[in-house]
């Protein structure tokens, strides 16, 4: 497969000002120094617990926010710093799917209004050929044609997502970043929409970046997993390889903590413990060794690097343990 997205030492400080002056006090290292890669119709999941700085990678990525350090490739051209004309040309082919369906649908707009929008942004046909392709679209994710005069607040949650995938795919883009896409769902209409993303994979070649705090979710629908802390990647694995051979104690924590893999998957592990450090000030050396039920002395004073610990398996692991 070729490869469709690089990001290279991809970092995003948060500013933090104080006093009548505004001083520059301090950063919030929402994404500190992440490299990661995907091939083209992949769906490479990302997951960590709440404020790891997942979502904020999406938004850098997709420049929603602008980096503060790194380089993003996609499709081998370099538009990190791409601004205007030229950046909107790329977001064509980079589109999301944010978390809350409702809040990212305008409530003054019709679902119509709302599908055709990105096409009228990038200048795609006429009124009537986008009210076409907008009816398309929604018999596309399992909705009727004749709702597309219905304002958003007139729809269930899932069928919210629904409409929000339908303007995701509306100008046919190659890499769809989904930011916690089912989490604000009912379990049962959860996997209608995995679903509906499988089916819609399939049949435009989408490449997916899922990010998620449920390994569960991310087992089904993922082929290959990154596990974030901190603004770090601590561990980067195949799916099948991950839940057999989890490496970081932060990983084995978070499989454990897993219900169904209590017994299971995790059986023998420690679910974790403890509460996250600021990003403001991580700690020295490994940020997980203040929770790390397996930390050494070289744990508090260096920081690990991504290494491949068996040269015969695709999974790279940031831990002491084996180096």
């Amino acid at each position: 497969m070729d490869e469709i997205l690089k990001i290279e030492a991809v970092k995003k400080y948060f500013p933090i000002y104080k006093g009548i002056f505004r001083k520059h006090s301090a950063d919030v290292k929402a994404v500190d120094g992440i490299t990661l890669s995907l091939k083209k119709g992949e769906t490479l999941g990302l997951v960590g617990e709440s404020g790891c700085g997942k979502s904020t990678l999406g938004r850098v990525i997709i420049r929603l926010y602008e980096l503060t350090a790194g380089k993003i490739f996609f499709q081998g051209h370099d538009f990190s710093l791409l601004k205007g004309k030229e950046l909107r040309g790329i977001r064509r082919d980079i589109q999301m799917i944010f978390q809350d369906p409702y809040a990212s649908l305008d409530p003054r707009m019709t679902i119509g209004q709302i599908i055709m929008e990105p096409m009228k942004v990038h200048g795609i046909g006429n009124k009537e050929s986008r009210m076409e392709l907008a009816k398309e679209l929604l018999e596309e994710v399992g909705l009727k044609a004749s709702l597309i005069n219905r304002y958003p607040h007139e729809f269930s949650g899932g069928q919210r997502q629904r409409i929000s995938i339908a303007r995701t795919i509306a100008l046919k883009p190659k890499f769809v970043i989904a930011d916690e896409p089912v989490s604000a769902l009912d379990v049962s209409i959860q996997a209608q929409v995995l679903n509906l993303m499988q089916d819609l994979q399939d049949k435009l070649g989408l490449t997916y970046l899922f990010i998620s705090h449920d390994l569960s979710v991310v087992e089904h629908l993922c082929g290959r997993i990154a596990v974030m802390y901190l603004g770090k990647i601590v561990e980067i694995a195949d799916r099948d390889l991950l839940f057999i051979n989890m490496l970081h104690p932060y990983t084995q924590s978070l499989i454990a903590a897993i219900p169904q893999f209590g017994i299971g998957k995790g059986k023998g592990m420690k679910a974790l413990s403890g509460e996250v450090p600021s990003p403001i000030k991580p700690p020295r050396g490994c940020a997980f060794h203040p929770r790390c039920p397996k930390k050494m002395a070289v744990c508090s004073e260096k920081t690990p690097e991504l290494t491949v610990p068996d040269k015969s398996k695709n999974q790279q692991v940031a831990c002491w343990l084996y180096e």
